[in-house]
């Protein structure tokens, strides 16, 4: 899987009250405060569930329910924990403090503010979580999807916000090369998996009909390449959640990149990848069986300068591209 940018809003954050911090006796958390919350440890979070510090604040575990555990592609299994951060005096609630554990025991400590507070401690919590997405790959998405299961759709959309910019338009190159990029991986005969770039003419790669789900070998005629340029290029962030119990989720993701004239099925009809939305199903590829995966999030930038490619297969409608069902030229 690759690296994925997540887009929204700063301001949409700044006022969207999280949880009960929009009471008449709330107040802004500080720099300080923020910093500080960071270094508030929890020894067991099963069992302390309500904990003091320096006398003058309390984390509070009450209203957040049992811990959130998810899998990922890589089948490790991490934990999310949440407190409510507390000013004792007055009972104010700051933000949320956030226990990343995962499997080998290893903790990461976040503390997302309250709306209140002032925009470069909003930067500074962007920052911090996207240091910690930089070890854990895809923490960002993990927590963000625990989030809006706690805290609203909404509130993922913002909290993700200054972590990614999206290029204008007119920054890359638009044009009838109806392709994708060199790096894109195609699913082979076997199960087995390719860079595009390296995909020769009596490859036999999979096709799949989209209504049936059937598989068929279907054998490549021609590796079409075109020239370098710094195509305009969409990017595809889809997912796909599995509440197996209470509290237990198995997550799944896709990055597809192309151009966004390349046609793709998706539950509302065929689409150009620069017309899908997000909240679109897509049909991917899944642990040998065929699923369909939520778009839940979508940038369209310039790419830099590269070639881009595609097949032109014997038969067939479809490829499979980075685990997702595209439509052939």
């Amino acid at each position: 899987m690759k690296k994925f940018i997540v887009s929204g809003c700063l301001l949409v954050a700044c006022i969207i009250a999280v949880r009960a911090q929009d009471s008449a006796a709330s107040r802004a958390l500080t720099m300080a405060e923020y910093e500080k919350a960071k270094t508030f440890a929890v020894g067991d979070p099963d069992k302390d569930t309500y904990v003091k510090f320096e006398n003058a604040y309390i984390l509070d575990h009450n209203g957040f329910g049992r811990p959130y555990f998810i899998t990922g592609d890589d089948g490790k299994r991490k934990r999310i924990d949440l407190y409510r951060l507390i000013l004792k005096e007055g009972r104010i609630e700051l933000g949320t403090v956030i226990y990343y554990t995962t499997e080998n025991g290893k903790r990461y400590t976040a503390c997302l503010p309250g709306y209140k507070a002032d925009g470069k401690v909003w930067e500074k919590y962007f920052e911090d979580i996207h240091a910690i997405d930089k070890e854990e790959q895809f923490f960002v998405l993990k927590l963000s999807y625990v989030l809006s299961k706690e805290l609203g759709y909404q509130l993922y959309r913002s909290a993700t916000g200054a972590m990614g910019k999206e290029v204008s338009r007119e920054a890359g190159t638009y044009g009838n090369d109806i392709c994708f990029p060199g790096d894109m991986e195609v699913v082979l005969a076997g199960g087995l998996k390719k860079p595009l770039s390296e995909v020769r003419a009596g490859d036999e790669v999979v096709t799949v009909d989209p209504a049936t789900h059937l598989e068929k070998m279907v054998v490549v005629k021609e590796l079409t390449m075109h020239e370098a340029k710094n195509y305009a290029i969409t990017r595809l962030l889809l997912v796909a959640v599995r509440e197996t119990g209470e509290r237990e989720v198995v997550l799944s993701s896709r990055v597809l990149e192309a151009t966004p004239n390349h046609p793709m099925s998706t539950a509302a009809g065929e689409k150009k990848a620069g017309e899908v939305k997000v909240g679109d199903k897509v049909l991917c590829l899944d642990a040998g069986r065929y699923d369909e995966f939520e778009v839940w999030d979508k940038t369209e930038a310039a790419g830099g300068m590269q070639r881009v490619y595609n097949i032109v297969a014997n038969e067939g409608s479809t490829l499979i591209m980075n685990g997702v069902v595209v439509r052939q030229k």
